[in-house]
C-alpha cells in the first residue's frame, strides 16, 4: 500500500502524521511510505531521519495525497486537501466530523473515501485509546495555561491559583471526570487550587474522588452547574460525546452570572464544545472575551507541544495503522475497534451523528 504523510497546514499544527520509527515499521511490513519535505521539522525529525527509516521525500502536500492509499493526517483535512485525495483511500486523522459542515463531509461521500476518527477508535472496554494521549496533554495543559489567563496581564481577574497563608486558592469547576477532566485536576491540585467536578456518571465521579479525596464532586444537572459557575474562576469544559457534537451545557445565560474577568476554558471545542459562548481561536489569538469573561477555545492545544504530543500518539495509534495499512478499507470493517471509528465508507455515512445537542461549529480556517 502506498501510504502518504503530508505536512499538517492548519495555522500553528506542528504535529505530523506519524514518527520515523512507525515509518520503519510500515516499510519492513512491505509498504512504501511518502513523506512531504519538512513534514516533521517542528516536532525534530529530519528528512534524513524519515529517509533512513526508508520513507521517499515528496516535496508539495498534493503529490503526497495523490499517491496515498492511506493518508496519516492529524488534523481534519482542509478543502485543498480534501480535494485531492484519491478516490477510495483512506483518511485517518482526529477528525472531528461531527462539528465540520456539510460540504466537507459531502467529498469525502463523493469520492467514497473511507474516513477513520482515530478519536473515535474504542477498545473492548469502551475507552478511545488513541484519544486518551492527547485528551492526557489537554487536560494537563489547561491548568497551567489557566494559571497564566488568571494573571492581570492576560486580562484576569489577578489571582494566584494555588493562594498564599490568608488567601484562599482559585475556585476551579470542571465539567467532566473523563480523561481530560482527570488530568486538569491532577494539575489543578498540584497548583494548591480548589477543585469541583461535575459528570452526569456517579461511577466517573466515585473515581475520580477515589483517586482525589480533597475535591468536590456533582451529579450534572442544570441547577448545579448554574450554582458552580457562578462562583468559579475557572471553568474548564472537558466534556466528550464520541462522534457526536458535544451538547451545551453552559448557557449563555450562566456564563453573564460569572464574575467578571474569570475564565471559560472549552476543551471541547474540537467538538463543537459545551459552552454556548465558545467558538474557535488559535494559539496565536487564543483569548476573546464575551459577557465580560475570557474564553480560551484553541481546538489544538496539543499542537503546541507537539514533539511530546506526536510521541504518546504514535506509541497509541501505531497498532491500529498497521492493521488499516495491511488491511485496506474494506477489511477494516470487520475489526470492531476501527468499525467503530469509521465515520464514511464507500459513500456511505457511518457513525457519525451530525448536530447532537447544538449548533453547527466549524474551526473557519478552510
Amino acid at each position: 500500500m502506498n501510504i502518504g504523510i503530508p505536512k499538517e497546514r492548519r495555522p500553528f499544527e506542528f504535529r505530523v502524521g506519524l514518527s520515523p520509527a512507525g515509518v520503519e515499521i510500515l516499510v519492513q511490513n512491505g509498504h512504501k511510505v511518502f513523506v512531504e519535505h519538512e513534514a516533521g521539522v517542528m516536532v525534530g525529525f529530519s528528512d534524513s531521519e524519515y529517509e533512513k527509516a526508508g520513507a521517499r521525500l515528496a516535496y508539495s502536500t498534493e503529490e503526497v495525497i495523490g499517491r496515498a492509499d492511506l493518508l496519516l493526517k492529524v488534523a481534519r483535512p482542509m478543502q485543498e486537501e480534501l480535494n485531492w485525495l484519491q478516490p477510495g483511500s483512506i483518511l485517518t486523522g482526529f477528525l472531528h466530523l461531527a462539528s465540520a459542515r456539510q460540504d466537507k463531509i459531502n467529498v469525502l461521500l463523493e469520492r467514497k473515501v473511507t474516513a477513520i476518527a482515530y478519536e473515535q477508535i474504542t477498545a473492548p472496554d469502551g475507552s478511545l485509546p488513541v484519544l486518551r494521549p492527547f485528551s492526557q496533554i489537554g487536560g494537563a495543559m489547561a491548568a497551567q495555561i489557566a494559571a497564566r489567563l488568571l494573571q492581570n496581564n492576560w486580562g484576569g481577574k489577578g489571582i494566584l491559583m494555588g493562594g498564599v497563608p490568608g488567601v484562599p486558592p482559585a475556585e476551579i469547576v470542571i465539567l467532566g471526570a473523563g480523561v481530560v477532566g482527570t488530568y486538569a485536576t491532577q494539575m489543578f491540585l498540584g497548583m494548591g487550587a480548589h477543585v469541583t467536578i461535575i459528570d452526569q456518571s456517579l461511577a466517573a465521579l466515585q473515581h475520580i474522588w477515589d483517586r482525589f479525596p480533597n475535591i468536590v464532586t456533582m451529579l450534572s444537572t442544570r441547577r448545579n452547574i448554574e450554582r458552580s459557575v457562578a462562583y468559579a474562576d475557572v471553568v474548564v469544559g472537558a466534556v466528550l460525546s464520541s462522534g457526536q457534537r458535544t451538547p451545551i451545557l453552559v448557557t449563555r445565560e450562566m456564563v453573564r452570572s460569572m464574575k467578571p474577568r474569570s475564565v471559560i476554558m472549552d476543551v471541547s471545542i474540537d467538538e463543537g464544545g459545551c459552552v454556548e459562548t465558545s467558538r474557535p481561536t488559535t494559539h496565536e489569538h487564543p483569548v476573546y472575551i464575551e459577557e465580560g469573561i475570557l474564553h480560551y477555545c484553541v481546538p489544538n492545544m496539543p499542537g503546541a507541544v507537539a514533539r511530546t504530543a506526536t510521541h504518546a500518539f504514535v506509541n497509541a495509534a501505531m497498532p491500529y495503522i498497521t492493521e488499516i495499512a495491511a488491511l485496506g478499507p474494506d477489511a477494516v470493517l470487520n475489526i470492531p475497534s476501527i468499525e467503530a471509528a469509521v465515520n464514511t465508507h464507500n459513500g456511505e455515512n457511518r457513525h457519525l451523528a451530525r448536530l447532537t445537542g447544538g449548533r453547527e461549529v466549524d474551526d473557519g480556517l478552510d
